[in-house]
């Protein structure tokens, strides 16, 4: 992809799902003992070993940072799951899940009122996109339910052809559907695979956010800011303007 000589302004967002536009904890450790359930065939001692193994604690429900549930796509769970026991080939317990994954959206909790947040930072200029490793269906489901799905230029899944996370290509497409380079955009996520694919893609920005399994400490490395959650985004790109755009808001200090 073509590099800019200098920084220039952000002219588009990339924004991550799970743990991003929706609480993680509200919306998927639900999600993760129904993925345990079914993987096992409703064998619970297995299916405790299935969550084990693939990232989250049966008991607690804390799903450990940039595990397979929580940063992993559906092929990579249900392989994870396959290798600790379950008795299913990959490919139907990557269909089984897939099917739950999409289902699930309606049952999503959103960081914050996503219509007016897409809106808003429509009306500001922004092109504005979706990548996830969940595949694109339900991130399509997720759009249309939160009334955001008139403000994207793009959408990814893992299953939409521009290759997993933390590899660049969901980026290199953004880039290709609105016209932008990737010094243009910034990728906003809550674990690592995020802030590796931006940083391996060339993003002008990587910023991280609290609302899924990552913290402070475990996204410090390859994130540019980290905030508590997408709300503070605006503030932040306040420094980072739109071209064309007028001055905005200082940033509040407090938020990166």
């Amino acid at each position: 992809m073509i590099k800019a000589p200098h920084p220039i302004p952000i002219a588009g967002i990339l924004f991550d799902k799970d743990g991003t536009l929706l609480d993680y904890a509200k919306s998927w450790v639900p999600v993760n003992y129904e993925i345990a359930r079914i993987a096992s065939r409703d064998d619970a001692d297995l299916g405790a070993t299935l969550l084990r193994a693939t990232g989250m604690d049966p008991e607690t429900g804390v799903v450990t940072a940039d595990s397979l549930l929580a940063a992993g796509n559906t092929v990579e769970i249900a392989e994870g799951m396959v290798e600790a026991g379950a008795a299913w080939t990959r490919e139907a317990l990557t269909s089984a899940l897939d099917e739950l994954f999409s289902r699930s959206a309606a049952y999503a909790v959103p960081v914050t009122d996503l219509a007016a947040l897409f809106a808003t930072l429509r009306v500001r200029g922004y092109k504005l996109g979706v990548a996830s490793s969940d595949n694109e269906a339900s991130i399509r489901r997720t759009a249309e339910r939160f009334g955001f799905a008139d403000c994207l230029d793009y959408v990814a899944g893992y299953d939409s052809g521009y290759g997993i996370k933390p590899e660049p290509g969901m980026v290199y497409g953004f880039c290709a559907a609105t016209g932008l380079i990737p010094d243009e955009v910034v990728v906003v996520g809550d674990n690592n695979h995020d802030m590796h694919m931006g940083r391996s893609a060339g993003a002008g920005l990587t910023v991280a956010v609290l609302t899924g399994t990552g913290s402070r400490q475990s996204l410090a490395a390859a994130s540019d800011h980290c905030l508590a959650d997408i709300t503070e985004l605006l503030a932040l790109l306040d420094r980072h303007p739109p071209a064309g755009a007028g001055e905005g808001e200082p940033l509040n200090e407090a938020a990166v």
